[in-house]
């Protein structure tokens, strides 16, 4: 016998998304055992969602000149009908803030819901790399802190020196991230704490006499045999993080405006696990919020028509558009999330002969749920997929290998649907999602404090692909302009450590 369903109509008030609200954690928690930080669902405006969208999905940013520029572009496009709006934003803390916007109907409500209040919300709360790397609890308080922070810098050195550091810190954010975890790192709340601290004790135990002190006279080098390999020893080098080392080493910046550096390096590196996790994260919560959506028209508790606006939503979202499709992109990291979960439950329910043959220890073991949980918590995109895709997605998403050499005249497919193949394509296909692989390793090796203080800079290159000229001056100048003098970059080969190209010094211009 079926329940009363939950809703009928897309009107709603604050009492319907409570009911469903309820009947989505009974499912979430019963039957997928999802482990959830406490939620805040607040509902919000397309305009609210606009600029939610150009501050990075934050709800307590600082202010900059290019957030107000891509709202002005978003709000352009949306408005005109060419783009769409997401149906939410969910903020990785503890609680889980998720937004809706006002316009859904209570069946999108309802999706986005299951979607964000317990599927991504899961994945935030167990996944490891979000476990080593984010610290829930305190980002809105230090997103708090930054944005004062600014504002009263803004205020007392001037809105145009502010965007001047935060112009160069964001174009060096995405080498501003620790890859490694460092030991002993302090959460974002006594990051803040310490900060506040410091700055009361410097402004009360301020002395301009203490510039005045000559420093020591002996070279603390000349008992090395190598003064470059200690220099080098002695400043931490190579360093990969840049904002860092700017942060603790640029002889010239002023203290607000390495506080600045720190604010856009923490920022950077909080976002640093989603960019590592976008498969498995999209792909948690379209995996559940299917899951949900479909025990809830089982139960009665949606109608036909809700359900059938459902899954007109969720098929557009984890469609995979043909490479001749003008919609094509890419690989739709929704579709390919989904696709490898719901073929990880047919395996460990319904296993075929080659599923026993490639998945030994998942094929019929009945505990989806329990495999699932497990992948969520315990891999990133590239293990992800290096563990998980099967031959049956390989075929259905139609996958082979391209061997694409720049020095050979002729593009050839190196695998197919064949044992060997499959291995080749999902070998291929992880390696692409791996950002050490996919992103430039550009590191500090090396200045001469005591010298001419021009910073060096190495790329090493992988697979021949060098940086783009226009770009990588670009923020060379941004680079130069934080650290004060000069700055020289060299692309090396990773294997043979041979210089393949050098760019033009970059002098500093007015910070």
């Amino acid at each position: 016998m079926s329940n009363t369903p939950l809703f009928i109509g897309s009107d709603w008030d604050y009492r319907d998304v409570m009911r469903v609200y309820e009947a989505v954690e009974r499912i979430a928690t019963e039957e997928l055992r999802l482990d959830v930080y406490p939620n805040q669902i607040e509902v919000i405006s397309s305009e609210q969602m606009l600029d939610a969208y150009a501050s990075m999905g934050l709800p307590l940013f600082y202010r900059h000149w290019s957030f107000g520029k891509h709202f002005a572009r978003d709000e352009m496009l949306y408005r005109k009908g060419y783009t769409g709006l997401a149906y939410e934003i969910v903020i990785n803390s503890k609680p889980c803030i998720s937004y809706l916007m006002e316009e859904n109907t209570l069946t999108m409500q309802t999706l986005v819901i299951a979607h964000a209040a317990f599927g991504h919300n899961h994945f935030f709360k167990n996944n490891r790399l979000f476990q080593e790397w984010t610290d829930a609890e305190g980002i809105l308080d230090y997103l708090d802190f930054a944005k004062s922070f600014i504002s009263e810098c803004e205020e007392r050195y001037g809105v145009r020196a502010v965007e001047q550091v935060i112009d160069a810190a964001h174009a060096l954010m995405g080498q501003g991230v620790d890859r490694y975890p460092k030991p002993h790192s302090r959460n974002l709340r006594e990051e803040r704490d310490r900060e506040i601290e410091r700055i009361r004790y410097e402004e009360q135990t301020y002395n301009d006499l203490w510039r005045t002190v000559p420093g020591a006279p002996d070279d603390p080098l000349r008992d090395y045999a190598d003064p470059v390999a200690a220099r080098r020893e002695r400043l931490g080098l190579p360093e990969e993080n840049l904002l860092y080392f700017l942060e603790k080493r640029a002889p010239l910046l002023e203290h607000w405006q390495r506080e600045i550096l720190r604010i856009v390096r923490n920022t950077a590196q909080y976002f640093y696990p989603q960019r590592q996790t976008k498969v498995m994260n999209e792909g948690c919560a379209s995996a559940v919020h299917y899951y949900i959506m479909t025990r809830l028209h089982e139960d009665g508790l949606l109608t036909d028509g809700a359900f059938l606006e459902f899954l007109h939503s969720h098929t557009s979202v984890v469609m995979q558009p043909d490479f001749d499709d003008l919609r094509f992109s890419g690989i739709n990291p929704y579709a390919l999330g989904f696709a490898i979960l719901q073929d990880l439950k047919r395996i460990a329910t319904q296993p075929t002969a080659e599923d026993r043959q490639w998945f030994p220890q998942l094929a019929g073991c009945g505990d989806w749920v329990g495999v699932w949980q497990h992948a969520w918590r315990e891999f990133r995109d590239e293990s992800f997929i290096l563990q998980f895709l099967s031959p049956k997605v390989i075929r259905d998403f139609q996958l082979f290998s391209l061997y694409n050499e720049a020095s050979a005249p002729e593009l050839v497919v190196a695998a197919i649907h064949d044992a060997t193949g499959y291995r080749q394509i999902r070998s291929a296909l992880a390696k692409r999602h791996d950002l050490a692989y996919i992103e430039p390793d550009i590191q500090v090796v090396d200045v001469d404090l005591a010298g001419d203080r021009k910073l060096i800079l190495e790329h090493r290159i992988n697979d021949g692909a060098t940086l783009e000229k226009r770009d990588a001056q670009a923020v060379l100048g941004h680079l130069a302009n934080l650290w004060g003098y000069a700055v020289k970059l060299y692309e090396v080969d990773a294997e043979s450590g041979r210089v393949i190209n050098e760019f033009p010094e970059v002098a500093p211009g007015n910070l």
